[in-house]
């Protein structure tokens, strides 16, 4: 096979048309409707997309890192888009209609968290706190509540129960899962979209990028963090991270 098709349970999926790209990953249609071919860069961005470098590498972390947690998850019992890994960089997924909200999740006070509340950082948070954002990148992706949500027709009710009751198990799997390897979650971002039978699953990736991830013995950032306050090399925290994992989930 090349570079742009691969053998996938028994048919052969060709890379086709580039869709998205967002800012870390590309987003190609391929030769089956239901199937997407997801590119991880080696981009890195802070302040919504503002700044950018390149990382040769951080593409592959990021890769291995989200497929891994994709697969404990669906081990769990937790539906998501993942598919199969292609390459080191490449994955296909389900093809899913994305809503356009971000769901994050906080365990533990930090980064806008911190300065919108005039609170001291790292301070656990009881219950939990969900949050809703309007995934926009033109609007600096605003806060939304749910009534917004649904007012403005992005989800139903119905739809904002599910995804909320999804995001509170993926939180007590993953929560469970870094304490194992000694890393605090403190807080990160989720994605969902709708399969064709209407069905919301988690959807888009689960990395350092979109995570807080601080070691419980030295209290350094493992995500990126390190490089929106410009603290050295992100990727030494990344591999930090999938070596830990690798090592509990192998």
């Amino acid at each position: 096979m090349t570079d742009n098709a691969v053998e996938f349970n028994g048919q052969t999926i060709t890379k086709g048309d580039l869709l998205y790209e967002g800012k870390a990953k590309q987003v190609f249609a391929t030769s089956d409707p239901a199937i997407l071919w997801m590119h991880y860069m080696d981009q890195v961005t802070a302040l919504n997309g503002k700044v950018k470098e390149e990382y040769a590498g951080k593409g592959q972390l990021n890769s291995n890192i989200s497929n891994r947690l994709f697969t404990y998850l669906a081990s769990k019992g937790v539906t998501h888009h993942w598919l199969g890994s292609v390459s080191a960089t490449d994955e296909l997924v389900k093809k899913v209609d994305i809503i356009p909200l971000e769901v994050v999740t906080r365990n533990y006070t930090a980064g806008h968290f911190v300065s919108r509340f005039g609170v001291e950082p790292m301070q656990k948070l009881t219950p939990r706190v969900q949050e809703l954002y309007y995934k926009s990148d033109e609007l600096d992706d605003p806060f939304m509540n749910q009534s917004q949500a649904i007012s403005l027709g992005f989800a139903s009710e119905a739809d904002l129960k599910t995804i909320f009751a999804l995001a509170d198990e993926v939180n007590e799997l993953l929560v469970a899962l870094f304490e194992q390897i000694d890393i605090t979650l403190i807080d990160y971002k989720l994605e969902f979209g709708r399969l064709a039978d209407g069905q919301i699953i988690l959807a888009d990736e689960l990395s350092p990028d979109n995570m807080r991830l601080v070691d419980q013995k030295t209290g350094k950032s493992l995500d990126k963090d390190v490089f929106r306050q410009k603290q050295g090399d992100l990727r030494v925290g990344y591999q930090d991270v999938l070596e830990r994992l690798e090592d509990v989930l192998k």
